[in-house]
């Protein structure tokens, strides 16, 4: 995909419920280089992924964000997926910059921006939460920390929900600060990783359950480890107080104790996180992505009593989703897909298309080859009408567990095609699409809410 042309935004696929489309021109990669420069900001842990060999790095949050570290050479992104799946891997997810609402109202506060019960989150503890808009569309996706009963840190995903929650409290009576603290957390990722923590502070992993908080010292440094993942593996997020200060202090530690368990720094591995069903904010949802498309319904409670910001029209959706309806143009699906290995990430929205008529209907949101499936897989946003005619189902969360004899074709770069030109087969499968060493933070909170509504 070169030259010098024009791409169409392919109107033939159905954006009309977006005020903005998605850009699905197929422009491919361009060969040029990121800009380092001042304007973006450099975690504190920068420089050591710059030691350590990052050659790739995107943006986010307005911060660099190491993308691949071995050279395609000694492995590539497939020696990244070993150390994650086999051994251990730390990264650095500095991107995920801390908001905190401090306060006598923080848990009032906290309960009317996010859906979930903020009464039911006790202190020490982190649960997973949405904020969502009056329109029903995603505005950030995070574990919510709870250090202190009147204190809530927001771990965010990639958008500027900081200066939204400060704008909510305008003209509001909540009793609270919101402001970015410096506190940097880091990864630590892979079947290896209980190992490396019980290494590095003085308490045992069982100290540590999931969504748990935990108050350490790393090297004199007071960190925060909780047991939570984006992988899908087992996995641990270790938060750097003061981390402008303290960032070698706990950084080298913890990157020789991962190296002496067999691993070494890595990228958050998109492709893993894949496999566990963990959506990536900004590619598989956004602002105008309704909860009810991308498998978070479950996060829309039935019975939260208090007013919260979206409430009137999610439950609306809720309510017509459960009646047959499905109230948006698209739903992702999960998709395991023919054609040759992807391994380096997607510069593009690939196109869908109906291999019955040919017709583009939908779009590719994130892919990657997996070793374990010995198959490509990816999510992408299909058009809800045909999914429906496939299944008696409501289209909610329940058709992620569903065996659907559907097929659609992925208009993949001709590097993953198995004929030059032409697209691959690909067909619905369920999400996750396999099991986890533990499972992600939304099929994690998926059990533990279905067992609260069963007791």
């Amino acid at each position: 995909m070169s030259g010098n042309r024009y791409y169409s935004n392919h109107h033939s696929v159905d954006q009309s419920d977006r005020a903005v489309p998605r850009n699905l021109r197929q422009t491919g990669d361009a060969d040029i280089d990121l800009v380092i420069s001042t304007r973006t900001r450099k975690s504190p842990f920068w420089h050591f992924s710059v030691e350590e060999g990052c050659y790739e790095a995107a943006v986010y949050n307005h911060m660099y964000h190491p993308r691949s570290y071995i050279d395609p050479e000694d492995g590539g992104s497939e020696a990244e997926y070993d150390l994650l799946a086999n051994h251990v891997a730390l990264w650095d997810i500095a991107v995920e910059r801390q908001i905190r609402v401090k306060g006598p109202d923080a848990e009032a506060f906290v309960d009317f921006v996010t859906t979930r019960d903020a009464t039911d989150i006790e202190p020490v503890r982190g649960e997973y939460a949405i904020c969502c808009n009056e329109d029903d569309g995603i505005l950030n996706d995070f574990v919510l920390l709870r250090p202190d009963d009147d204190e809530f840190w927001f771990p965010i995903a990639d958008s500027d929900l900081l200066q939204w929650l400060q704008g909510v409290t305008v003209g509001n009576d909540f009793e609270v600060k919101i402001d970015e603290i410096d506190v940097s957390p880091m990864q630590v990722q892979g079947p290896k990783s209980p190992g490396v923590i019980e290494s590095l502070i003085d308490d045992a992993v069982e100290d540590v359950p999931y969504y748990g908080l935990l108050e350490a010292t790393i090297n004199d440094v007071p960190v925060l480890v909780s047991q939570t993942r984006f992988s899908g593996e087992a996995g641990f997020e270790i938060y750097v107080r003061e981390a402008t200060t303290n960032a070698e202090a706990v950084w080298n530690p913890v990157l020789e104790t991962v190296k002496d368990h067999g691993g070494a720094a890595a990228p958050v591995n998109g492709r893993r996180r894949i496999a566990a069903g963990i959506l990536s904010f900004g590619q598989d949802m956004d602002h105008e992505t309704s909860p009810f498309q991308v498998n978070l319904g479950y996060r829309i409670p039935d019975d939260k009593e208090t007013d919260y910001i979206g409430k009137a029209e999610l439950e609306r959706q809720k309510e017509a989703v459960e009646n047959g309806e499905f109230p948006f143009t698209h739903k992702l699906v999960g998709l395991k897909m023919a054609g040759e290995p992807i391994l380096e990430w997607a510069s593009d929205f690939w196109l869908i298309s109906d291999p019955e008529t040919g017709d583009e209907c939908g779009y590719l949101t994130s892919a990657g080859w997996n070793p374990d499936l010995e198959t490509n897989i990816g999510l992408g946003f299909v058009p809800a009408a045909k999914l429906q005619a496939a299944t008696d189902l409501p289209l909610d969360d329940s058709i992620y567990d569903a065996d659907l004899d559907l097929e659609f074709e992925v208009n993949s770069p001709d590097e993953h095609a198995e004929e030059p030109g032409e697209p691959v087969y690909a067909t619905v499968a369920k999400v996750p699409f396999k099991e986890s060493a533990n499972p992600s933070a939304r099929e994690q909170a998926k059990i533990h809410d279905r067992g609260e509504m069963e007791e």
